[in-house]
């Protein structure tokens, strides 16, 4: 034991590592259904080891800090600049009004207590389940014209307080939304859910990565024109009968060849037809094609399934039925394919014929080759898994932003401006948009985005429970309890405050409405709950906006809780 601690005390590099993989394997313990996760985890692990006594340089966690919150930038920038649209006002002012209150409750709560500015930038942290609220306080806190001793004991307050409610504010959000939130509306959360769903298409199951649900609405299927009256009919006039079942006849066979159909082919009674239609159509009685054949070598196309992201800004804002009926090179564009998903931020969304298209969405589309890459072109470009990063962009961002970022103005004798932190946030947000409108550039993997986020966040909280372990149990002790109570009472004010708001000032849907103040909280495992809680995924629906923005609120209330408590 005595070598490991003198490894570990020489080696601090070993120290990080082994807090983060003992961190993200306490993360997957579950109390129920809801996972600790691995920022409470990461913490825990880096305070026990800790306690050996470790000093690691304070621009560790600032470069992994860094990293994190350019890609939170990067991920949110779409749907952050989007939410300045008309149709996204009421989100959006709800998620001000939420992060407003929860920064009055943090100060009226640190006041009534009495505490400093480091257990009130943890306890807001905790709160608001918002681990990146400690970055920019500590920031805030290192350019107070105080003692280099005073900061370091403001910092360690941080983590101490950071760590009690942090776990806390995680189970109470995901405990009250789904709980409480619907009491507070009067209503049958999964009734009102239910409604809503009845004209959606979207309301599938949720399976894990890899896995698909067995049932498929759409088929391809070979038929016969024969007595059918399509013969002498182009493919348009065909389609066009179908108004409302979207039936299309993707190539046909005459005679002995396969010949792809266009708009204007004219069909002929011995053809055989290629047709992609819902299941339930052409098992209706008065379904007009009746001989269906077995072709394989006329069904046998290349299809494909492909993640494609909104970026054409003449089609921002527009509903789906408007796409539908979109005109390219004489056709309907949309002719030939078929919408299986919508992401937004990170949530897949419930979609209806009146659902809007924002830009920075993600589509999952489907069909014969040619008409997804058709589609492609004209709606924005094709996120196909790649495994390299553009570190120039990357590299050059967080730069350019962290150096805007050290522009800053004095009031009341103290230094205020975004700092490094705020700087390269803001880069990431303004690239990420970029990205989005021009994607020729910034290409970032998904993997690649995964380890910015998460494994820069968890090597920052790592590096502040290593140094802050000696000083975390006395500091515990002595503010125990009063933090509980805090803490709780922030998650209940500022969420009450949110759904009254906006259930009975802005007549918003229940269920839309938890989706929003699991955004405004940053509060994932919150959204997860309430979505099992409605048996649904209409929450989603006020998820995406809400998170982008606050997100940004309440990193920005890491540096202005410093200032209020000064």
């Amino acid at each position: 034991m005595h070598l490991i601690t003198e490894a570990l005390q020489q080696h601090v590099e070993l120290a990080i590592f082994v807090a983060l993989g003992l961190g993200y394997l306490i993360g997957r313990v579950r109390l129920g259904s809801f996972a600790i996760g691995s920022v409470t985890g990461v913490l825990i692990a880096g305070v026990l080891i800790g306690q050996v006594g470790l000093s690691i340089s304070a621009n560790v966690k600032a470069v992994f800090f860094l990293m994190f919150l350019f890609a939170i930038g990067y991920k949110v920038g779409p749907q952050f600049f989007g939410g300045l649209r008309k149709n996204g006002l009421p989100q959006l002012v709800l998620t001000c009004i939420a992060c407003v209150t929860s920064l009055f409750a943090t100060f009226v709560a640190a006041r009534l207590m009495g505490y400093d500015i480091g257990t009130t930038a943890g306890l807001m942290g905790g709160g608001m389940t918002e681990s990146a609220v400690l970055g920019t306080a500590a920031d805030a806190i290192n350019r107070l014209p105080i003692a280099e001793a005073a900061r370091a004991q403001l910092v360690d307050k941080m983590a101490i307080a950071f760590a009690v409610t942090y776990l806390l504010g995680t189970i109470s959000t995901a405990w009250f939304l789904p709980v409480i939130g619907p009491r507070l509306m009067r209503v049958d959360l999964k009734e009102e859910c239910r409604k809503l769903e009845q004209e959606m298409s979207g309301g599938a199951a949720h399976y894990a990565p890899g896995v698909q649900s067995a049932y498929q609405p759409w088929d391809l299927r070979a038929f016969r024109v024969g007595d059918s009256n399509f013969a002498g009919q182009t493919v348009a006039e065909i389609e066009a009968r179908f108004e409302n079942a979207r039936v299309f006849i993707r190539r046909l066979r005459r005679g002995g060849k396969l010949l792809a159909t266009e708009a204007a082919t004219q069909v002929e009674a011995a053809d055989v037809l290629a047709v992609i239609a819902r299941r339930e159509t052409v098992l209706a009685d008065d379904f007009p094609l009746k001989v269906e054949v077995v072709d394989k070598e006329l069904l046998d196309f290349p299809s494909e399934t492909l993640d494609v992201v909104v970026t054409n800004k003449d089609l921002d804002g527009k509903a789906l039925d408007e796409l539908a009926q979109v005109k390219y090179a004489g056709a309907l564009l949309s002719r030939g394919v078929i919408l299986r998903k919508i992401v937004r931020s990170g949530a897949e969304l419930p979609f209806t014929p009146a659902t809007v298209v924002n830009r920075g969405d993600t589509l999952t589309l489907h069909g014969a080759q040619w008409d997804v890459e058709r589609v492609t072109k004209v709606i924005g470009y094709a996120n196909r898994a790649a495994n390299t990063t553009d570190m120039v962009f990357v590299g050059l961002g967080i730069f350019v932003g962290g150096l805007l970022g050290l522009l800053e103005l004095v009031v009341h004798g103290i230094p205020v401006g975004l700092g490094t932190s705020g700087g390269v946030l803001l880069a990431g947000l303004v690239l990420g948009w970029l990205r989005s409108a021009y994607p020729v550039f910034g290409h970032i993997p998904e993997s690649a985005l995964w380890l910015f986020d998460s494994l820069g966040l968890n090597t920052f909280i790592a590096v502040i429970g290593l140094t802050a372990g000696p000083s975390f149990f006395t500091g515990l002790r002595d503010a125990g309890f009063g933090l509980v109570f805090a803490c709780f009472a922030i998650v209940v004010i500022t969420h009450t405050t949110a759904i009254l708001v906006g259930r009975y000032v802005m007549k918003m849907h229940p269920g839309i409405l938890l989706g929003v103040c699991c955004g405004a909280g940053t509060a994932t495992p919150a959204l997860l709950a309430v979505q099992e809680a409605a048996e649904s995924k209409v929450p989603a629906l006020g998820y995406g906006l809400p998170y982008a923005v606050g997100n940004v609120l309440l990193i920005v209330w890491g540096t202005v809780i410093v200032i209020l408590m000064r």
